[in-house]
């Protein structure tokens, strides 16, 4: 098997327009998987508090994934504004585009030699009247930890975009356009990153040199799957393609 770092890169290098000419199928996945719906207490007892998983079948978005179609999108709230984060591990530069703007040109910037911040990312935060609107209509994954209250948030990201390494509270993550690839190490194995570098960078130039007792649990998911990942896990992202999502993060309440 092609070690994973390498084939991540070839997959971005070999991308052209809206699909990409191999398939994630030979990456490498060694986070479990749920396919169909587990109980509430096996969600509890094998996963909520102590490892990622992936949760496969366990809603049904058809409905939310045609909203979000990228060209109902555009004319029905393309002159929308949206907050942009930059994809530093921190994400404390803002900028205000419209959601037009974002896709047809912000959307495609993102390259290996780029600062992650200063590069820009629609994910996870504020969202408008309209899209908190829309955001409603999706279905969240009918799982919950005690003592949290879930929050959603609607994301868009280009090819090549994605997050270097950080942490938080425990959070699920839904793939409706694209791929995504997840790479994850559990919260007393701090990755070696650097905060300012892009998820592509890390890829180039820090992945294939570890060691196999030094790699993270890694998976790409697709539309339907679901990645749930615990309480103060680092996480990285990297889009394959360009990716709408959806991420509920739990938060004490």
């Amino acid at each position: 098997m092609m070690a994973a770092g390498n084939l991540l890169l070839k997959i971005l290098c070999k991308h052209r327009g809206n699909g990409i000419e191999e398939g994630h199928e030979d990456t490498i996945c060694n986070i479990d998987i749920e396919n169909g719906l587990i109980s509430q207490e096996r969600f509890l007892s094998v996963y909520a508090s102590v490892k990622p998983v992936i949760l496969r079948n366990v809603t049904n978005n058809e409905l939310f994934r045609y909203l979000v179609g990228k060209q109902r999108l555009l004319e029905l709230y393309g002159d929308t504004s949206v907050r942009l984060s930059s994809t530093n591990s921190y994400s404390y530069a803002k900028v205000d585009v419209t959601l037009e703007n974002y896709i047809h040109t912000a959307i495609n910037t993102c390259s290996s030699s780029s600062f992650a911040n200063e590069t820009y990312y629609f994910f996870g935060d504020a969202l408008s009247a309209e899209l908190l609107e829309l955001l409603s209509a999706y279905k969240r994954p009918p799982y919950d930890v005690p003592g949290m209250t879930p929050a959603a948030s609607f994301g868009i990201g280009g090819v090549g975009s994605g997050v270097p390494f950080h942490f938080h509270g425990p959070g699920f993550s839904e793939v409706l356009y694209g791929l995504k690839h997840w790479l994850l190490y559990d919260p007393k194995s701090k990755p070696s990153f650097h905060p300012n570098r892009t998820s592509i960078y890390w890829y180039h130039n820090v992945y294939p040199n570890l060691e196999e007792f030094e790699k993270p649990l890694e998976c790409t998911i697709s539309p339907g799957d679901i990645l749930y990942f615990p309480d103060r896990w680092w996480h990285s992202t990297l889009n394959l393609e360009n990716c709408v999502f959806v991420s509920v993060f739990l938060a004490e309440y």
